[in-house]
């Protein structure tokens, strides 16, 4: 695996960016959700996609010669409810995977999601009383809500998910962290860069694929898709898989536009 680094600003790669586009046939832009789309809000059930953001992935899912796919943590059923048009959609970290009117499901992930429903109705009854502290089973995922819950009891919070995963989930479940959540699924080497590997494998070779998103668990769909392709983390400069960078999802919407305008133009130039 190569080191990382910072990745650069998005505007000062637009004589890279035009030149791969140049020499492909289509484009594949994968986006995450949320804090990508959708700005990051206190109340997960509150979070939406920006007006620009809903407007560019419907100019880009128009485009014959673009796929698009929004790739997150949220289960398939919640995600797709809040960002329509996209042609493809990855739920559960890329657990679940819908296109062309099917569903496909991890069989690994379908059969410990009765192990992982009694680990989060266990949480539910121990760190679920924290002021808060919110706990989700997305079916094949479960989420520890962090955000909310006051600063000086988030290590106890962290303490008791990690042992109760590690007491109850034995070698079938595993814990991973995010922004300010705890993230439990299935212990098996399958994140979102294997989503989106998928979704690679059915497109042409001549594809330029790229990657919008902004937590650790986005760094295995950039390093999927780079280099060859182009991850974009949405962000700070800290070092990461991705090349590229914006600051906000605002500047998401800035760069959907480019390509939904600059970067069909240029295809097969």
């Amino acid at each position: 695996m190569h080191a990382q680094t910072p990745p650069v600003p998005f505007d000062e790669a637009i004589d890279r960016l035009r030149r791969a586009v140049r020499d492909a046939s289509k484009l594949l832009l994968c986006l995450d959700f949320d804090g990508t789309l959708a700005p990051i809000v206190e109340d997960p059930d509150d979070a939406g996609a920006t007006l620009a953001n809903e407007a560019a992935v419907a100019t880009l899912a128009a485009e014959l010669r673009v796929t698009t796919a929004v790739v997150s943590g949220r289960a398939l059923a919640d995600v797709r409810e809040r960002v329509d048009g996209p042609d493809i959609y990855a739920g559960n970290h890329g657990l679940e995977l819908e296109r062309e009117g099917t569903i496909a499901v991890h069989p690994v992930a379908r059969n410990r999601a009765a192990r992982l429903a009694r680990l989060c109705s266990l949480l539910e009854r121990t760190v679920g009383t924290v002021p808060n502290c919110r706990i989700e089973n997305k079916r094949l995922t479960g989420t520890v809500h962090l955000r909310s819950v006051p600063e000086a009891v988030r290590p106890f919070v962290r303490r008791r998910t990690r042992a109760l995963v590690d007491r109850f989930g034995g070698d079938g479940l595993e814990l991973s962290t995010g922004k300010r959540i705890l993230e439990i699924g299935p212990a098996i080497p399958w994140g979102k860069g294997n989503a989106v590997e998928l979704i690679e494998a059915d497109l042409p070779g001549e594809t330029v694929s790229v990657y919008v998103g902004d937590d650790v668990t986005d760094e295995s769909a950039f390093r999927a898709v780079e280099p060859d392709g182009f991850g974009v983390r949405v962000g700070d400069d800290e070092p990461s898989a991705a090349s590229l960078r914006v600051e906000s999802p605002d500047d998401v919407a800035v760069t959907l536009e480019w390509f939904g305008s600059i970067g069909v133009e240029l295809l097969d130039q």
